[in-house]
């Protein structure tokens, strides 16, 4: 059930449950995992930036990730194992494994900056969790602050043999795939998987430019399965009507700061977690964003019924 370049699909970027008192929730974390499976993922990435890793210590982030692995049976689970130090982060990452993880999932530190930087920090890192342990390299320069261009990223590909998917998050970055593909059909990279974050926000074009699929936490996630499976199809007008009835959603949910607590908003008003909460620091919602997003959610009903919630008591 190891994670290998082959991967296609939805791999949902999952948050982490917590009680309005910051305790992890368990029973939301089950249902969550089974509602992500049932909408039709086929994997779960967990301990992402949604998944506030940073604010849960090691025996948390351990134990969360064997809850989950255990709970979605045959799916594939990804964990996110950055952390500041190699120590940490190979200690997660053997220890996730153990567990029955499919693979883990790296991003690059914010001091990087040239590509021998980068490329030597990603060898160090392979070195340091095992070749044995297949990965992710996150791409995801708005938030991490360093640029990969085409170039390091086929370098860092080529270099380590256990790196076998990218999760692809640059804006704009449809010219980014069309090159990585370009380097595969001469050649001169190996094939590799290649799911799109970012929100979902260009996922439309991202499939049709030759992506695998998504690996992203929008609040309808069933959405995004369907979203793949009818590009992957050619429904190319279905696609896309599909699309850009969310995209109002996915681009009020892709708000810095306040991102999270729209998608855990969303998923408590789809009865996926009970609680919205976050562990502090997070941002809160407004009433008046609350009252938005009720609206938002009322327009993308009137095209896609999964949107149709309950009225607020």
């Amino acid at each position: 059930m190891l994670l290998d370049n082959t991967a296609r699909g939805v791999y949902v970027i999952a948050p982490t449950p917590f009680h309005p008192d910051g305790r992890i929730d368990d029973a939301s974390t089950d249902r969550m995992t089974d509602c992500f499976l049932e909408a039709g993922c086929d994997g779960m990435t967990i301990l992402g930036v949604m998944g506030e890793a940073p604010k849960l210590d090691g025996a948390e982030s351990l134990a969360i990730a064997e809850r989950i692995v255990k709970r979605a049976g045959k799916a594939k689970i990804i964990v996110g194992v950055t952390a500041p130090g190699f120590a940490a982060m190979r200690s997660l990452a053997r220890g996730v494994m153990d567990a029955g993880a499919a693979g883990v999932m790296i991003a690059p530190p914010s001091l990087l900056r040239t590509d021998d930087q980068i490329a030597t920090y990603f060898r160090q890192a392979v070195e340091a969790i095992g070749d044995d342990i297949p990965w992710v390299l996150q791409d995801y320069p708005q938030l991490f602050q360093v640029q990969m261009t085409p170039g390091i990223i086929r370098r860092i590909v080529q270099e380590n043999p256990s790196c076998v998917m990218l999760k692809h998050e640059d804006y704009p970055g449809l010219e980014k795939i069309t090159a990585l593909r370009g380097f595969q059909a001469d050649g001169s990279m190996r094939p590799i998987s290649i799911l799109c974050g970012n929100g979902g926000l260009f996922l439309d074009f991202e499939m049709e430019r030759g992506a695998d699929g998504a690996m992203t936490g929008y609040a309808f996630p069933d959405m995004l399965v369907d979203l793949v499976k009818l590009s992957a199809a050619g429904e190319r007008d279905r696609a896309h009507d599909l699309f850009d009835a969310h995209l109002p959603l996915i681009r009020y949910e892709l708000q810095p700061g306040v991102g999270l607590a729209v998608r855990k908003y969303v998923m408590m008003r789809r009865g996926i977690i009970a609680s919205d909460a976050q562990r502090r620091p997070g941002a809160a919602m407004s009433a008046k964003a609350r009252a938005e997003v009720e609206y938002l959610l009322g327009r993308v009903g009137r095209f896609d019924p999964r949107a149709k919630l309950p009225p607020l008591a």
